[in-house]
């Protein structure tokens, strides 16, 4: 029954949009994702833009570091969705959900959902050169201190085994990304299995899944992570698209300290660039998330094993000055690593290129291009928008998205 409701949820939301959109209100949808086939009209593929998306890339160096598998859980026991994302009497994240299915473009008849989102990814990756990559996540439970799943505070679920077989099902478009909790009982067993079934990383939301990075408890997970040289993939900063509450000083960058004194090549997800975490180095302190960041950045100690995903920075609750600090630290590039947090810029309130180019970030003339290209391929659309980013003469270098070299086992010497 809940399944059904969603659905039509999902339906209504695209009424809405079409009726809005044929009524001639909008010059361009700005609400809701029209999903417009993936092939892209002649206009865009003659695109000054996107040509210059490949000026100086090898695509098949090219894998998209941070994308989210979403579904209901209609097509298989694989992708489970917590009671509140899966609840109206909690309407903020259960609009949170409608707005990822409608950026993830997913078929509303029943037993479609989990497949079609899929298929999308997959024919989105179809219609960029031969080479580049989607590298999708799975997540685990939230787990207590006991090690026990807890559903009931669990946001979603999306098995390992499934991110696994979607990959091994595609596997010219993605490759996959464990998420194991450290406190359950089996993990160092999860962990060793994901490792020789071809995971390129393990994924963890600490304000999500109640996970202390700092904690002792990792200590034997570290060690296990250092040894398969598996990166950690950590969301660090303040945490909107899932519900965190309490647990939100779990995602302070400075907690991840204890992973890379053990070995561990840790990402930190976004950069940190939102919210505010206590200075635990100057106790009762608080400072920006990233400024947190930017330090350990700057500490010679963590050169080796600090690295940070430029995924979400474009969202419009990113402040321009931290996408201008990015650009200009030409110092960091090589330890920066391209994702597009998929489906999230299929949702197009979320961000702006008109905004982007008021801010100097942009060039007008592209803005066009860009709007029209989310339309069709919102991954495609995140890859040539932060290609195109500028400030003060300066751009993410091609290292920045070429990220096959740092996940690639065997190939993840640190770049120059």
């Amino acid at each position: 029954m809940k399944r059904r409701h969603f659905l039509m949820a999902v339906s209504g939301l695209a009424l809405a949009g079409a009726a809005g959109m044929s009524a001639g209100r909008w010059h361009r949808p700005y609400l809701l994702n029209p999903c417009r086939s993936t092939t892209l009209p002649q206009a865009l593929a003659a695109s000054p833009w996107l040509a210059r998306t490949w000026q100086g890339l090898d695509p098949a160096r090219v894998w998209d570091c941070h994308v989210h598998i979403a579904g209901i859980g209609d097509g298989d026991e694989g992708v489970k969705v917590g009671p509140k994302l899966d609840s109206v009497l909690h309407p903020k994240l259960y609009a949170q959900r409608l707005f990822y299915m409608n950026a993830g473009c997913v078929a509303t008849q029943p037993g479609t959902v989990d497949e079609n989102y899929v298929l999308r990814m997959a024919t989105q990756v179809a219609e960029m050169p031969v080479g580049v990559k989607l590298m999708l996540f799975a997540f685990d439970w939230f787990h207590d201190e006991r090690g026990e799943v807890s559903v009931e505070r669990s946001t979603f679920f999306v098995a390992n085994d499934y991110a696994r077989r979607v990959a091994a099902a595609h596997p010219a478009a993605f490759e996959w990304v464990a998420s194991i909790h450290p406190y359950r009982a089996d993990a160092l067993d999860q962990l060793e299995a994901a490792a020789a079934q071809g995971a390129r990383a393990v994924k963890w939301l600490p304000a999500a899944q109640n996970i202390d990075p700092a904690s002792a408890r990792c200590d034997a997970f570290y060690a296990a992570l250092a040894r398969l040289d598996l990166p950690l993939i950590s969301h660090c900063g303040e945490e909107k698209a899932v519900q965190s509450s309490q647990l939100e000083p779990l995602g302070n960058p400075l907690r991840l300290r204890r992973a890379m004194a053990a070995g561990v090549r840790v990402v930190v997800a976004h950069c940190a660039t939102m919210g505010e975490d206590e200075d635990l180095d100057q106790p009762g302190r608080h400072r920006p998330s990233f400024e947190l960041f930017a330090r350990l950045m700057g500490q010679a100690e963590w050169k080796d094993h600090l690295h940070g995903d430029i995924s979400a920075i474009l969202l419009r609750n990113r402040r321009p000055d931290v996408i201008k600090t990015l650009l200009v630290r030409e110092d960091w590039h090589g330890r920066l690593l391209n994702g597009s947090d998929y489906p999230l810029p299929g949702i197009l309130p979320l961000m702006s290129p008109k905004t982007l180019a008021t801010a100097g970030l942009l060039p007008k003339a592209a803005v066009p291009d860009l709007e029209l290209l989310r339309e069709h391929n919102p991954v495609y659309f995140d890859l040539a928008l932060k290609r195109t980013l500028s400030w003060q003469g300066k751009s993410f270098s091609p290292q920045v998205f070429a990220t096959r070299d740092f996940f690639d086992k065997g190939q993840h010497e640190l770049r120059d």
